[in-house]
């Protein structure tokens, strides 16, 4: 008998990966945890029947969301990680020795644990002695936050349901403002364009960060187990533009070996197909 997990990408388009096996299952207080194994995939973890990682791609979701505001502005000391509980931002950002902090805020402590023990590949710098973890509400968080208290806010969080929603609300997005220094740099998985209800989600958050920061873009990257394959990113900024304040030799000098991300990518995501254009121009 043959074992297949399969996601609901619309009520018309599901996408499916042959399980060899079901190694974790349980309910947490906030949302469904599951773990399985395949052979294209490697091991991946779901929460609430959505794929969050995989061993196969879960390199772009992290170079993206880490590299391409650490490559904006090289002088990142103290960094805010909303989310994320698989580990896998966190990884990345310790590769950067001139980050002293990383704060890590993730609601649901079972999906750090879960993580530590089937998703290691992701979850292997989580004892970093420079990593702080939370298991608390990432909006509460950053309410009872100090001014100006972090370089970098990353937003790495589940879809706009569930224990994600409060990550896309203008009273977030305020709070997220006042804890960044002047320097500050936000980013945030933005959803796809492609799909209708990603579509209007990803609309929605890009007008709320744009009518509170100065500097605003989306970028984006390929990852084929998220629906439609074509992933967006906002990248928010007090004073850093990622295009004309993008660090090339500094961050090259670092010699960093990455899977996706690289100087000719932070230029290129940046350059959006034209309904994407037309989509973020629309008044929500």
């Amino acid at each position: 008998m043959e074992l297949w997990y399969t996601e609901e990408w619309t009520d018309n388009v599901r996408f499916s990966i042959k399980v060899d096996n079901h190694l974790f299952s349980d309910k947490s207080e906030f949302q469904q945890v599951d773990v399985f194994e395949s052979k294209e995939f490697g091991k991946f973890l779901t929460l609430d029947g959505l794929m969050m990682v995989n061993y196969k791609d879960e390199f772009i979701y992290h170079d993206m969301i880490v590299h391409t505001p650490m490559a904006t502005n090289m002088n990142i000391k103290n960094v805010l990680v909303i989310g994320g509980g698989d580990g896998g931002t966190v990884r990345e950002l310790t590769r950067y020795p001139q980050i002293e902090k990383i704060d890590m805020v993730e609601i649901d402590k079972m999906v750090i644990d879960v993580s530590r023990k089937y998703i290691d590949i992701c979850a292997c710098k989580l004892d970093d002695k420079r990593v702080n973890l939370y298991y608390e509400d990432g909006v509460a968080f950053v309410r009872n936050a100090k001014d100006a208290s972090y370089d970098l806010i990353i937003v790495d969080s589940t879809d706009p349901i569930g224990p994600g929603e409060g990550l896309f609300s203008v009273d977030f997005y305020k709070d997220c403002y006042r804890v960044l220094g002047e320097d500050g740099i936000l980013v945030n998985q933005n959803e796809s364009p492609y799909f209708d209800f990603n579509a209007k989600e990803m609309k929605r958050a890009n007008n709320k960060i744009k009518n509170l920061f100065p500097i605003t873009r989306v970028y984006q990257a390929h990852i084929p187990t998220y629906p439609s394959g074509h992933w967006l990113f906002g990248f928010a900024s007090k004073k850093f533009d990622p295009i004309k304040n993008h660090n090339k030799e500094a961050w090259e000098n670092l010699n960093l070996k990455t899977k996706y991300y690289n100087s000719d990518i932070h230029k290129g995501a940046f350059m959006l197909p034209q309904y994407v254009k037309d989509m973020l121009n629309e008044n929500e």
